[in-house]
């Protein structure tokens, strides 16, 4: 079982939480002036790096917040936790 640190609870089980996939997908300003095409990858099209990858989780059975993890994808260990729109520094922290 994975150990995440909620930001704002601290570190509980990994069943607490849901993976809201990447972090840093903006919303289109016009939607409806998207063409299919870019609708579509808006949407559907999401990075699947080999390394280090920022994700959106949800302490869904806790404080019910958003935040950023940082996790490398490789070993699947997580490398630091920040409150939804925080920016880490460079080294992930």
């Amino acid at each position: 079982m994975l150990l995440i640190t909620c930001p704002h609870c601290g570190p509980r089980a990994e069943t607490e939480f849901r993976n809201g996939g990447e972090a840093g997908i903006v919303r289109p300003r016009d939607p409806a002036a998207l063409s299919d095409g870019a609708w579509t990858g808006y949407v559907f099209t999401r990075q699947n790096p080999k390394g280090r990858f920022h994700e959106r989780w949800c302490h869904a059975q806790g404080c019910g917040r958003w935040f950023t993890a940082v996790r490398d994808t490789v070993t699947d260990r997580f490398l630091s936790f920040h409150p939804a729109g925080e920016q880490p520094d460079e080294a992930g922290r």
